[in-house]
């Protein structure tokens, strides 16, 4: 049996897994441990967690995977600069003692960090470096329940390429064709991110959230959409992109483009981060997301030319736009679809440890007969009730303990029906960027002051994102136009008109907040502007005990539909531990909070005091 440490690290959202035997037994990103949200340090506390839950020490490893190749990237950068001199030089001086220091030396970095986590002998200790592409397309397609099927990757940039199109068979992946760097569609995206106000890497599914609020009927979506084809680039029918790097900064600045050219090209400026969103800023948002759809069904049709397979695996930062993926089903290019749920640089590291055990060590494939071999993604640490004990006790919290969890999940059912919003931590944590019902904040989708509530009072952020539904997956088709699944919340579909509420005629054309207020469904928490959810399917087999709540709230209210957001605050990660759990919710408004069979009410909880507030700890994202 081979085990395998895969990370990621030294950009964004670093992260460890380990696989041992094939399969991944364990993953975790780095910020959930440090508490910076999207940590890029060397993940020491990751692997410490991944090696422990394992049993295994350094030494016993028969390799460590990292998720792409360093001397490729120092290639790009060089050849990029070069290619734009002199008009890179600022970058350059910038760039460039960091990559020396990081980069070029990226063993010995590995190897100073790994000696953080514990002694080993550096003779016993194997490293590999698969390339970028082929850790993403590693992630998506090994756990899949595909023996064959297509592999499209898309992000911003890995070494060289920024997309890739690969057929997995067996235990082989073959790359077929890539789209190469400084043409991208991640950064394409990412470039609209910047102008319109949100943080380049970490904002991108805010622009997804707020494209929905732009008037498809506009003539000025449409006139953007001409712009975008017209000067930014040049999509091709196999949807590879050509892009005019006249209106972008990336490869050689600083910033993401020239805002004062920006300003003149879309009639506006560049929105500032926190200032008031206008409806020009919302078409601009469409436009961009539109354009992002047409690109990625393009890739995915050249991907099905060129494989000829019936199925389809994702990954790449691209593949969580959970809107896009939602068009891209319902085209019916493939049969089905499988998105890897940390589908951006964090599912780098499993991508390495399998492409690792796979490519590397020639270990045979063994396919699931499941919906994949993720576990429902629930792949961090979980905690003992001796360990919510002692944190109860070190901040003197009360709370009351449940012998039956069925017991707990019906006093919570009708505590979620009676308005209330609830903390909800139970058993191990999700791995990827979305809280799928261990580290969640709960509530009534029905109540038509849950997305105001939950916005304002508790997790302090913009009013118009929206919430994702948690439905029960064998009720999901009487509330949504869902085909098959959606365990990991990566599917955007219409609810049925069956629950759709009449809205005004003039609807298309309100404001941001009037067509935020107007109800458009009997789930008004969950249902965005357009009618439209991101949905996760909620499965016995993988969270029984999420499951078992859903099904109490079923039982209380009619309804298999509850709303799940993160459990954190604007700006921080998600809550991983007791402890971090426990200041989140004396932080907030939150009502409830539960931990495993323990329940916290927040009127009975002594008065919470701390030095720094939260606003403070964490940045705005």
């Amino acid at each position: 049996m081979k085990n395998i440490l895969g990370i990621s690290a030294f950009y964004h959202d670093s992260a460890a897994a380990i696989v041992q035997d094939g399969i991944i037994t364990a993953a975790a990103q780095e910020e959930r441990f440090t508490r910076k949200k999207h940590d890029p340090a060397f993940p020491v506390n990751a692997v410490k967690y991944c090696l422990q839950n394992s049993g295994l020490s350094l030494n016993e490893l028969d390799a460590i995977a990292f998720y792409d190749k360093p001397f490729l990237k120092f290639e790009r950068l060089l050849e990029t600069y070069y290619a734009f001199a002199p008009k890179g030089l600022q970058s350059f001086i910038t760039a460039m003692p960091v990559w020396i220091k990081e980069k070029l030396f990226l063993k010995k970095l590995i190897y100073d960090s790994l000696s953080m986590v514990e002694d080993f002998d550096k003779k016993k200790i194997q490293l590999l470096f698969p390339e970028h592409h082929l850790s993403h397309a590693a992630s998506a397609f090994y756990p899949s329940s595909f023996e064959k099927a297509a592999i499209l990757t898309i992000d911003g940039v890995g070494e060289w390429a920024t997309a890739s199109i690969c057929k997995g068979e067996g235990k082989k992946i073959a790359v077929l064709k890539e789209l190469r760097f400084p043409h991208s569609v991640g950064l394409l995206y990412s470039a609209f991110t910047y102008f319109l106000g949100f943080k380049v890497n970490s904002g991108e599914y805010k622009l997804m959230g707020l494209a929905p609020y732009g008037n498809a009927n506009d003539k000025q979506v449409h006139d953007f959409v001409s712009k975008i084809k017209k000067e930014l680039t040049d999509i091709k029918a196999d949807g590879s992109v050509w892009m005019n790097q006249e209106y972008f900064n990336y490869a050689s600045g600083l910033t993401m483009v020239n805002d004062i050219q920006w300003a003149k090209l879309w009639g506006f400026p560049k929105r500032k981060p926190g200032e008031e969103i206008q409806l020009h800023h919302c078409n601009l948002g469409l436009a961009i997301q539109q354009v992002t759809e047409e690109i990625v069904i393009k890739m995915a049709q050249e991907a099905k030319k060129l494989t000829g397979a019936d199925y389809l695996c994702l990954a790449g930062g691209v593949a969580l736009n959970c809107v896009a993926n939602g068009k891209l089903i319902n085209t019916g290019i493939f049969k089905d679809v499988f998105i890897q749920p940390a589908a951006g640089d964090a599912g780098g590291a499993p991508g390495a440890a399998l492409a690792a055990h796979h490519i590397y060590f020639e270990e045979e494939r063994k396919v699931t007969n499941e919906n994949d071999a993720l576990k429902g993604s629930y792949l961090g640490p979980s905690f003992s009730n001796e360990e919510v004990v002692t944190m109860s006790r070190k901040n003197k919290a009360a709370y009351k303990y449940f012998e039956k969890y069925s017991e707990l999940a019906e006093e919570t059912a009708r505590l979620i029906a009676e308005g209330n919003v609830i903390g909800w931590f139970q058993g191990r944590m999700e791995f990827g960027p979305r809280a799928l019902g261990a580290r969640s904040i709960i509530g009534d989708a029905r109540n038509p002051e849950m997305q105001k509530k939950l916005n304002l009072k508790i997790k302090y952020r913009e009013s118009f994102r929206p919430f994702a539904p948690s439905v029960l997956a064998e009720d999901a088709a009487q509330y949504f136009k869902l085909k098959g699944i959606s365990p990991y919340m990566l599917l955007v579909e219409d609810i049925t008109e069956a629950r759709r509420e009449v809205v005004p005629e003039n609807y298309s054309s309100l404001s941001v907040k009037e067509k935020l207020y107007c109800k458009r469904s009997d789930l008004p928490a969950v249902t965005h502007v357009d009618f439209s959810a991101r949905i996760q399917t909620v499965h016995k087999e993988t969270n029984p005990r999420y499951w078992e709540l859903i099904v109490a709230f079923k039982k209380h209210t009619g309804s298999s539909v509850i709303v799940n957001t993160s459990f954190n605050v604007r700006g921080e990660p998600i809550v991983c531990t007791p402890d971090d759990a426990y200041r989140c919710f004396m932080r907030t408004e939150m009502d409830y909070l539960v931990i495993n069979n323990y329940l916290y009410k927040k009127q009975e909880q002594p008065k919470w005091e701390e030095k720094k507030s939260w606003k403070e700890e964490f940045v705005l994202d």
